[in-house]
C-alpha cells in the first residue's frame, strides 16, 4: 500500500519535473525527488492548517449572515 502511494507521488512529481527538465537529463531523478518532497510538504502543511481555515470560513459565513438581516 505504501509502495503504491510512493509510486503515485513519483508519477505526479515526474510529470511536473518533466515540464521543466528533459527526462534524459542527468539530474532528472534528483529534481524529481525534490518535487516529490515539496508535494509532500505542501500536503502536510495543508493538513496542519485545515482546522484554522475551516474555522475562519465558518466565522466568515456566520458574519455575512448576521449582517444581511
Amino acid at each position: 500500500m505504501l509502495g503504491w502511494l510512493v509510486r503515485l507521488l513519483f508519477i505526479i512529481a515526474g510529470s511536473i519535473t518533466g515540464w521543466f527538465v528533459a527526462t534524459n537529463a542527468t539530474n532528472f531523478i534528483v529534481l524529481q525527488m525534490f518535487v516529490m518532497l515539496a508535494i509532500i510538504a505542501i500536503f502536510i502543511g495543508a493538513l496542519a492548517f485545515i482546522p484554522m481555515i475551516l474555522s475562519w470560513y465558518r466565522r466568515q459565513r456566520l458574519g455575512d449572515r448576521s449582517h444581511s438581516r
